[in-house]
């Protein structure tokens, strides 16, 4: 069917750093990733023909982008799908773009968690109960911990040896966050320090956990037979894929557990529109959501990266780290970004265009196939997620 692909560009990218902003009101973050956005495409908030804004605690009317901006009068879209919420406002403005509604369109996606007593990604009420598999359901550290459990269960992995590949790719994500200065968190951890850790939700550490934090990313988009006028380096959607669960994990008895469905079905229809057929070989980089080390892990197999059940013997190989065959959470993803929710996708995807024009400094991986994705995940996988990506090229692939 009709999609997206090589209809429309990505002309600028802003990202705020990432942190505990006391002194900062969300309307601050949201002027400075458009403004480096802006100046990124070469362009003025005046030249902006529609917009989307993504966020779950930062403000329910399109107004919220508005105001900061001082956009005049335009159409704006406020979109909020917990943590897949950022990939939802910029798939659907791409949409937009390429059916021609208009020719330049502003995502932005922004959250003051670290002000508004947000205990846990994903859980808006802190005083939910979390004592009941009916909704609401266990929080998210509780959940992907049942997740870690059944999955080392279901691949005869002991927990001991569950928990040092997890290490392991807690471990590969704050080397790469150590290389970001937008990172909230930038200093390298051990193998040691992450099994010792404090316990969460067994057999999840204080390491195997992303923070909350405060953050804003922006992109500008307009159709890709108006990206040249903007800059040579542009960046092109080449797909995306979205899925929706509906709550049958608590639902079906049969329920496995030891993967998750929405992701397989959005990387489908993304690999299908973006004609990938080996995702480990047709990718050069992913950014994905690292909510917790088990939601990596089981999302190597997910996506194809690994065969299933093997993903451990790639994370001991180093196969996704930084100088690896297909690097993962090259800018340290939300183990070291934090998690602002419904900014974290723009972030990643951020950080894909920066890699793909080779602007990504230290952690800079080699470009071969000239394609990267992007990926967040919303809900948890013993209820329903809703799971969201977008695939980034170079013209040409």
């Amino acid at each position: 069917m009709p999609g997206v692909k090589d209809k429309v560009a990505i002309i600028g990218m802003g990202c705020t750093k990432f942190d505990e902003h006391w002194d900062k009101d969300i309307k601050d973050l949201v002027v400075e990733a458009c403004y480096e956005a802006f100046e990124d495409a070469g362009v003025e908030s005046k030249d902006i023909q529609a917009a989307w804004w993504s966020s779950v605690m930062g403000g329910y009317l399109g107004r919220s982008l508005a105001y900061p901006l001082k956009l005049d009068f335009i159409p704006i879209t406020r979109v909020e799908n917990r943590c897949a919420g950022g990939h939802d406002a910029f798939i659907n403005a791409c949409y937009a773009v390429a059916c021609g509604a208009y020719d330049i369109v502003l995502v932005c996606g922004a959250e003051k968690l670290k002000d508004v007593g947000l205990a846990i990604p994903g859980v808006i009420d802190p005083l939910e109960p979390y004592t009941s598999r009916v909704k609401p359901s266990f929080p998210p550290p509780a959940a992907y911990a049942q997740l870690a459990v059944r999955y080392f269960h279901h691949y005869g992995i002991s927990i001991e040896e569950g928990k040092k590949a997890l290490a392991k790719i807690a471990v590969k994500n704050h080397y790469n966050g150590s290389l970001n200065p937008k990172a909230q968190f930038q200093r390298k951890i051990t193998l040691e320090d992450a099994l010792n850790a404090p316990m969460i939700a067994y057999p999840l550490g204080l390491y195997d956990c992303c923070g909350i934090t405060d953050g804003a990313a922006a992109a500008i988009i307009v159709h890709a037979d108006l990206a040249k006028n903007y800059r040579d380096d542009y960046v092109l959607v080449k797909g995306v894929g979205m899925s929706c669960g509906w709550y049958q994990a608590e639902l079906l008895d049969d329920w496995s557990l030891t993967y998750i469905e929405e992701n397989v079905r959005a990387s489908k229809e993304a690999y299908a529109e973006a004609g990938i057929e080996n995702p480990r070989k047709d990718l050069d980089l992913a950014v994905v959501h690292d909510c917790f080390t088990i939601t990596e892990l089981v999302i190597y197999e997910d996506f194809g990266f690994s065969p299933r059940g093997k993903a451990k013997e790639d994370v001991d190989a180093g196969t996704f780290e930084l100088k690896g065959e297909l690097p993962v959470n090259t800018d340290g993803g939300l183990k070291c970004f934090g998690h602002p929710i419904g900014a974290s996708g723009l972030r990643m995807i951020y950080e894909v265009y920066k890699q793909l024009q080779g602007k990504a400094g230290q952690r800079q991986v080699e470009i071969r196939s000239q394609k990267g994705l992007t990926h967040t995940l919303g809900g948890t996988p013993v209820d329903s997620n809703t799971s969201a990506i977008a695939i980034l090229g170079l013209r040409g692939t």
